[in-house]
Formats: C-alpha cells, structure tokens, sequence
C-alpha cells in the first residue's frame, strides 16, 4: 500500500487553524484534495438524528472518521497521477481517540500503520486571531490547541516529517506548502 504514498500529502493540527482554508485554496489552483471526516460526518449525523457526533458518541464517530479516511485514501489512489492534498488523515483518529482519554482499538492503530501518506506532513499550529467556533465546531481555543498537540504526537511517532505552517495569509501558506512538497510550478 506504499505505491502512492509519496504523492499523498496530509494537512493536520487542531480545529480553527486554516487547514481547510489552505485544501481549499490548493484546490483552487488545481490540485486534488480529499474533505476532512470531521465536519462532514457531524453534518450528516445532525441531519438524520444520528448518534455518531463527538458530543454523543465519540467512539461511533471515531469509527466513522477512520472509514472516512480509508474510503479517501482508496478514492485518491483512483486519481490520476499526481499531489492530493488530505484535510486530515488516519492517524488523525488516534489523536482524536487520545484527547478524549477513549481506548486505541488495534484496527484504528493498524490503518494508520497501513495507510500512509508522503512523508512529510504539513501541522497548522493553533491560531488565536483566526479561530472561531460555529455549530459544527465546538471545541474551545484550549481543546484546539491540544488537539494540535495529541494529532502531530501521533504522526511523530508513527514516523513522519513534521512541517509546521507559517502563520500567514492563505495564498503564502500555499507557496510554502508547494515549495516544501517539491511541487511548484505544478
């Protein structure tokens, strides 16, 4: 499962640090990208009544945010050669599972294992002036910030690059992100 790894680029670090912001604009300029779990599994569930919502359940939605990001990582290997850029990835569920003080199952350790991205994976530190809470994210500037520090300890030690994002305007972060990837002029 390592064939295309390298091209497989993960953005992670806690809630309201411009992550997606910066997925959306690389895909903008044409890149392809993969949605982050999170959010669109909170949608969903607050749109059927479901349980898996991490104020509920937060180990039904950890189950759901890794089929999230298996069924990403298989989609992206259907994509034509080139970057795709992940808001977010696997080892993102154990950093999740951590923070909450909830049990590792071996299966979720086991798909982070399996499941890998280029080495180098790009952590957008926590970002006072920019956060805000909305319905979907609840977590305070205190939960973002050691969800920042549970998700890059978990890609530390599954042997991973750390990049941290500067804390600049979009369209530099972008530059940045392209030039640490190898990829500008892409």
């Amino acid at each position: 499962m390592q064939d295309d790894c390298d091209r497989f680029f993960v953005l992670t670090g806690g809630p309201g640090s411009g992550k997606t912001t910066l997925v959306e604009a690389l895909r903008a300029q044409g890149f392809a990208t993969a949605p982050e779990a999170g959010r669109g599994i909170i949608r969903d569930q607050m749109a059927i009544g479901g349980p898996a919502l991490p104020w509920q359940d937060r180990t039904l939605f950890a189950e759901l945010m890794l089929s999230w990001e298996l069924r990403s990582w298989h989609a992206a290997r259907a994509e034509p050669p080139g970057p795709i850029f992940f808001d977010r990835g696997a080892p993102d569920t154990i950093g999740y599972l951590r923070l909450c003080g909830q049990p590792v199952p071996d299966h979720i350790t086991s798909a982070a294992e399996k499941f890998r991205y280029a080495r180098r994976v790009f952590v957008a530190p926590p970002w006072p002036e920019i956060f805000i809470q909305d319905e979907e994210r609840k977590q305070t500037l205190d939960e973002a910030e050691r969800t920042f520090s549970s998700v890059t300890g978990v890609y530390a030690e599954l042997g991973y690059e750390l990049v941290p994002l500067p804390l600049v305007p979009v369209g530099e972060r972008v530059r940045f992100v392209l030039d640490q990837a190898g990829l500008r002029g892409t």
